[in-house]
């Protein structure tokens, strides 16, 4: 019985194709518009976070907003080191800088910092060394550049050993940095994006000699530092807390200790939050669809009134032609959530290749799913009352209807 049913409603179906399409493309809509913003949303989610990552999420920022005419100084940085939970801390402050060597010139992102920002961040070099407390202690003119700097400014990446100009001082390159740690610093200074087709020179300086080439760096108003595990990163940010405190009298007002870790998880409850958002408005699109498609299933168990009445003229029960205009609707409505995951495929694997490498976005398994039961569940509420109005149809009176 079921299988005569689906045949004769799929028979229904493509007898009025054009009508059948346009009541489907309200589905189709919803369906697409359903998986396209919510993998929109994760993309996005995936590239937010892969750059936090990038920058390092397992250490802690200080920043110090009044420092009580008492300001820190670039000695008392080996005190927070000394503390038990805390593997290591270093100043960092940044400018910007005229950078030259031979013809080419540039604006450079530079990082005033000490040794210890390479731990923290976990730095790798592809040749030389990172800064040394001796270049700190000496005001040292060296550098440290990232690889697209060196082609950049020098043609080549193994340039340890020459001289490029800042702000018209010579400073020495010492090192640099491996690819995978490219824009760390523009990152951290304007979220730069290192996917473009324009290369940001960066570099790594040390804090003594960025306070006698920058007018407005002096004292220390910002630090990193990391715990001695990864897991014991809340213990570390309670012990540095209370050292900052007796710092800086009792004030919780003059600094504040963020949790790299915790923004990371407030982007991601936001962008969960925005998924959601995204999919409700979706949603929405798939409830009007279902709504077209119980128009036109009244339409239909309307012009076939007389043909309701043969068949139950015939014998046919009240439960096979519920069932009958049942399967109608949800064919409509499956037929489009196929076209619509079709569709919402095709417009992802567009996206992903106009954003290039900057973003990625691929079709969730799990929205699919979801976009598949939530059409069923359309089709079969939005068919229930026209199939119950057809059901419910007497057979004489059905028979009588010539409209």
């Amino acid at each position: 019985m079921i299988f005569q049913s689906v045949k004769m409603a799929w028979h229904a179906v493509i007898a009025n194709k054009m009508r059948t399409f346009l009541t489907m493309l309200g589905i189709i809509i919803g369906v697409a518009a359903l998986i396209v913003l919510v993998s929109i949303a994760d993309g996005a989610t995936t590239s937010v976070t892969d750059q936090i990552s990038d920058m390092g999420s397992s250490y802690l920022t200080v920043s110090i907003t009044d420092d009580k005419e008492n300001p820190l100084r670039l000695k008392e940085m080996q005190e927070f080191e000394d503390l038990e939970e805390i593997e290591a801390a270093a100043p960092v402050s940044h400018t910007s800088v005229t950078a030259k060597s031979g013809y080419t010139s540039g604006s450079m992102s530079l990082v005033g910092t000490t040794g210890s920002y390479a731990r923290i961040m976990d730095l790798k070099l592809s040749s030389g060394r990172f800064l040394k407390n001796a270049d700190v202690e000496n005001n040292s003119n060296v550098v440290v550049l990232t690889g697209d700097t060196a082609v950049e400014l020098l043609g080549r990446r193994d340039v340890e050993g020459e001289s490029i100009s800042l702000d018209g001082r010579s400073f020495l390159v010492v090192g640099i940095l491996d690819d995978e740690d490219t824009s760390s610093a523009s990152g951290m200074m304007a979220g730069g994006d290192s996917s473009g087709t324009t290369v940001s020179l960066e570099g790594y300086i040390p804090y003594s000699t960025m306070t006698r080439i920058a007018d407005n760096i002096l004292d220390i108003t910002q630090f990193y530092a990391s715990a001695v595990q990864e897991d014991t990163l809340e213990s570390a940010e309670a012990e540095l807390t209370e050292k900052l405190l007796e710092r800086f009298r009792e004030d919780e007002d003059a600094f504040s200790v963020v949790d790299r870790s915790e923004i990371m998880e407030a982007m991601e409850s936001v962008t969960d939050t925005m998924s959601l958002m995204l999919g409700g408005i979706a949603a929405i699109s798939l409830l009007v669809g279902g709504i077209g498609i119980m128009n036109i299933m009244l339409v239909s168990v309307t012009e076939r009134t007389r043909e309701i009445g043969i068949r139950k003229a015939i014998g046919a029960g009240r439960g096979t032609i519920m069932l009958q205009f049942l399967i109608e609707a949800l064919l409509v409505s499956m037929m489009g959530c196929i076209a619509g995951i079709g569709a919402s495929w095709g417009i992802l694997r567009i996206a992903d290749r106009i954003m290039g490498e900057s973003m990625s976005f691929t079709m969730s398994v799990e929205v699919m799913w979801i976009a598949v039961i939530f059409s069923g569940f359309i089709g079969v509420v939005f068919g229930l009352y026209p199939a119950n109005k057809a059901a419910g149809k007497k057979p004489i009176e059905a028979l009588r209807y010539s409209g």
